[in-house]
Order: structure tokens, then sequence, then C-alpha cells
């Protein structure tokens, strides 16, 4: 285990989440995968991103024939199944059968706080993760039209983020949203990416 994923895990064991409990909305996990390619040395920049050290989250690219978030850049994850024993099991399946990440090949840090996904009712519970890189992965293509890294450093360019604000049943809510290479990770997605990179590289 890395200093960074040590750090990573410290963290997530002492703080106190914010879990949600809604019966109007159905339960699931996706999993914020690290991994570190070390053929990229980490930047000579300032803190906090010389902290990034080659770090890069896996992100998913939906098909349009998946049934809800058509399209759009996500973390592995989907709806628990009753089979499934915890929030984790589910987070750890949902992978597997997604990209082809073995269970046996995660080490699961800890998780965020639960978020809602109000275009499709549901409560998400966020966990953090680290594989080896190169990794093997088997994409299941039904589901998954893309699969690509993002460095760390990339996402902590302040060009990289904008802010806004919805309305969802009178309550405003804040919006959040990066951009890479042309691609715009905004949503649920988003607001796990931005509590991730606060905790652990901008010192919020």
């Amino acid at each position: 285990m890395s200093q960074m994923e040590r750090k990573i895990r410290q963290i997530l064991s002492q703080r106190k989440r914010k879990s949600i409990r809604d019966s109007r909305f159905a339960r699931a996990a996706v999993l914020l995968l690290l991994y570190q390619d070390k053929g990229q040395p980490a930047s000579h920049r300032p803190e906090p991103k010389a902290m990034a050290g080659g770090y890069h989250i896996l992100f998913i690219r939906r098909t349009r024939k998946v049934e809800h978030h058509k399209g759009q850049i996500s973390f592995p994850g989907g709806e628990a199944h009753p089979k499934d024993e915890t929030m984790e099991a589910t987070a750890l399946r949902e992978c597997f059968e997604e990209i082809g990440v073995g269970p046996e090949d995660v080490m699961v840090l800890g998780k965020l706080d639960d978020v809602k996904t109000f275009s499709s009712n549901y409560i998400v519970t966020p966990f953090v993760g680290a594989i080896s890189y190169p990794y093997e992965f088997r994409v299941n293509t039904d589901e998954i039209e893309k699969l690509f890294g993002v460095p760390v450093e990339a996402l902590l360019e302040k060009d990289r983020f904008k802010e806004g604000s919805w309305v969802y049943e009178g309550k405003t809510y804040p919006a959040y949203f990066y951009e890479y290479k042309g691609g715009i990770i905004w949503g649920a997605t988003a607001r796990i990416l931005k509590q991730f990179l606060n905790l652990f590289f901008s010192g919020e």
C-alpha cells in the first residue's frame, strides 16, 4: 500500500460520513477506482498537485443501450441486488460485471458520503478503491462504450471545473461540471468526484 492509499484509508475511516435514508429512492453503489501509472512521474509543481503522483481515476462512458444515464460519464457501479450482502458487495460486483475487475484485485479504502441521483431516483454509496496497474480489463460492451483513466493532476486544474445550480422539488442544489478532452463529468459523478478531490488534494 502506497503512502497516498494509506492516507485515503485513514481519513475515510476517521471522518463521519453522511448516509441518506429515503424509501422513495432505490439503492446503488459505485467504485471510484484509483491506479498509479508509475511511468508518469509526480508533478514538480506546488502542492496539492504534486501529491497526485501519477494517480489516475477510472471512468466509464455508458452506452445508449442502458436504462439509466445513457451516454454519460460515470464510475463503475449500479443498483443493489437482493443477493448483495452489503453495498460494498454491490460496488465490487458491478465493477466486475462492467469492466472485468475482480473483487480480489480491488483494495477497498473506504467510502464517501451518499448522494442522490434525481433523474433516476437512486441513493448512491460511493466506495474508493485501488488496483495495480497495468490491468487486463474486460469491458462489457453492451453497457460500456468507453473505459478511460483521467490523471488526478488534470482534474485539479482550475479550468477543468465549473459550478452551477439546479432546482428540484422547490429546492436549489449545487451542480458541478468537470471537462476533460471534450467529455463532461457532471451530476452525481461530479459531486462524488468533487468530494474526493477536496478531501485528499485541496485541503477542504
